[in-house]
């Protein structure tokens, strides 16, 4: 799986010093999407395009050729790297990166020039847009005085002559601009982490981001595993008996268990188990305690852990990106379906999600559609303080395709429907 490193921030904040650095350190590729605006204002004034005319303008996206060659910029097979950072592209890069046609072009070039690659990417709304479900993003900012300092210092290494009041107009132009703009403006993502750089040296930038990195890319490879599915061998199953027998054995010595509705899961044909979410521990209640071979879907980061891979591969346990579109994960969900095996999914999505009032996850039912099968509620309950009761509630199955209707929120509809099954059968304790 390609491996992303968004970072975003206004201009100033050493986002393309850090960038290529880290690009270079960790042996990712760099994209400065930056550029990729500035080649096409660049593009546009000297054919004399007006910004208005949004037929040439797409004429001329569908034609133009912008490559990234040993830290050059390539414009049309011409080297560009230091016209494309002077007047009058400075001037007028705001105004081009706010068209609609130019983004959607761009962002679907910044998108395949990653394709399948390690790479490190950095702009305005590569967290936010370009690339949302990067493995690690990264808001660099700083105070205005500290950003036109640098890029005073910046034109000058780079021989371009500005001065302190034409850098200072147009950093407060870009933030005005890339801050207000209705489409993608420059905004943190939720899930970025933010770094003030003001009074920071490049080098501790550059450290501090390293260290984050190289530790998510050292995740990621253990990540990457989960999705692997081992074959399921002789040793494999002997391997998966023994560790189910052993841990299935302290669980009943460290709980007093009762299971009601075992009837509901004799079927010969795949279905999903959806529980309630309330302890580490009732995941293990359900896949340990049952003749059958359960498998569960858990997010991802579990896997980064030695042990807990081991036995996520020994019980062929499914990860998933919260949050996100897991493509593999749905695929490896609609195999295991199909060849008539039982998941089991957190609807909640999180431990305690309904004291937490999150949203209902409606993966459970999506995937029941697509694959066609039924969805067996059961219902939790305990303390899970040593030797207390454990309930386990298992209800009737049911065909979700009842709650299919022409309403587009129908999937979500069905998804609360089935959480209040669940709720019903948690509060069984008899």
């Amino acid at each position: 799986m390609p491996f992303i490193v968004a970072i975003d921030g206004p201009s100033g904040t050493g986002k393309g010093t850090v960038t290529s650095y880290l690009a270079k350190k960790l042996d990712l590729m760099y994209l400065d999407t930056g550029a990729t605006y500035r080649c096409v204002t660049l593009k546009l004034l000297k054919e004399n395009v007006s910004f208005d005319d949004k037929e040439k303008i797409k004429e001329i996206l569908k034609n133009i050729s912008i490559e990234f060659k040993k830290n050059k910029v390539f414009l049309d097979g011409e080297d560009v790297s230091l016209e494309i950072r002077k007047n009058p592209v400075n001037d007028n890069v705001a105004k081009v990166a706010e068209l609609q046609e130019v983004r959607n072009s761009l962002v679907d070039l910044q998108r395949k020039m990653s394709e399948n690659k390690n790479v490190i990417l950095e702009g305005r709304d590569i967290g936010t847009n370009v690339f949302p479900n990067a493995d690690v993003k990264f808001y660099l900012d700083a105070s205005q005085e500290e950003r036109i300092k640098r890029r005073l210092k910046q034109n000058k290494e780079k021989g371009i002559e500005t001065s302190e009041e034409e850098v200072r107009q147009n950093i407060k132009a870009r933030d005005e601009s890339e801050k207000t703009r209705k489409l993608n403006p420059l905004k943190q993502a939720e899930d970025a982490i933010y770094v003030d750089t003001t009074n920071l040296s490049i080098k501790e930038v550059e450290n501090k981001l390293y260290k984050i990195i190289k530790k998510k890319k050292h995740d990621a490879k253990w990540i990457e595993r989960g999705y692997i599915q081992t074959k399921n061998t002789i040793f494999k199953r002997a391997r998966r008996a023994i560790v189910k027998g052993v841990l299935a054995s302290l669980y009943h010595i460290a709980f007093r268990v009762k299971k009601t509705g075992l009837e509901n899961l004799e079927s010969d044909e795949g279905f999903i188990i959806c529980a309630n979410h309330i302890n580490y521990l009732d995941a293990a209640a359900i896949v340990l305690l049952n003749n059958k071979k359960i498998r569960f879907i858990a997010k991802s980061d579990l896997f980064r852990f030695p042990i807990i891979s081991f036995l996520g591969h020994t019980f062929d346990v499914i990860p998933i990106k919260r949050g996100k579109n897991d493509l593999a994960s749905i695929k490896l969900c609609l195999k295991a379906l199909k060849n008539n095996e039982i998941l089991g999914i957190f609807p909640e999505g999180t431990r305690k999600g309904l004291e937490k009032q999150v949203k209902i996850k409606n993966g459970a039912v999506f995937i029941a559609e697509k694959a066609k099968v039924k969805i067996v509620p059961a219902g939790i309950g305990g303390t899970f303080k040593p030797f207390s009761k454990v309930y386990v509630n298992y209800g009737k199955p049911i065909d979700i395709m009842q709650y299919k209707t022409d309403d587009p929120n129908w999937i979500d509809n069905a998804s609360q429907a089935i959480m209040e099954q669940i709720i019903m059968l948690t509060n069984k304790k008899d």
